[in-house]
């Protein structure tokens, strides 16, 4: 008579242990598909500059706290991020010297610079932002300003970039406690 089979070998025997061999199996499947699973090759790739404890995301819950997650919207070419710095008001002006014979002062709103910061996150493989001195800054219960030096690194498929400058920023102070860009006002050395 043929003994019944199980997933344990025979019914009543002392056959193989299928299931422990296949909690074995799984288990390496399981662990091999974790490692796996913590590399995102989607993820943009960030400078090799960067040291242990930089770019820590903040609360906002002062201009320079903005400024910390600015950098690293920037360097981890997060758009997610840096639309919560913008204030819904935000406006971006800099100056243009091909506008018009003399050049002028140009600006766009909030959904123009978004845009606009998208497609630069996107296009560029590197980007590394490095604030320099502060030139200056005030802050009261409800808004602020601070005007900041910048180095400005952008490497690219085709080409890299750098821009110094300065950067003068105006904040408000919003209603769920942190403070958010209302005006960015680019003084780049160009």
């Amino acid at each position: 008579m043929n003994p019944v089979y199980g997933l344990e070998g025979p019914i009543g025997s002392k056959g193989i242990n299928m299931t422990a061999g296949i909690k074995v199996i799984l288990g390496l499947l399981t662990g091999t598909l974790f490692l796996v699973g913590c590399l995102n090759p989607f993820a943009p790739r960030i400078s090799d500059d960067l040291g242990a404890g930089d770019l820590i995301i903040t609360d906002q819950r002062s201009p320079e706290e903005v400024l910390i997650n600015f950098q690293a919207a920037y360097v981890f070419r997060d758009s997610l991020l840096y639309s919560d710095l913008l204030d819904t008001a935000f406006i971006f002006v800099y100056y243009d010297p091909d506008e018009t014979s003399s050049g002028r002062f140009v600006s766009w709103g909030r959904d123009d610079d978004l845009k606009t910061s998208g497609r630069l996150f996107r296009h560029f493989n590197v980007i590394d932002l490095v604030w320099n001195a502060t030139i200056y800054g005030w802050q009261d219960d409800s808004t602020g300003t601070i005007c900041k030096g910048f180095q400005l690194n952008l490497t690219g498929a085709d080409s890299d970039y750098s821009l110094t400058g300065r950067a003068v920023f105006s904040f408000r102070h919003c209603r769920d406690g942190r403070w958010r860009i209302t005006r960015w006002k680019d003084e780049s050395d160009i």
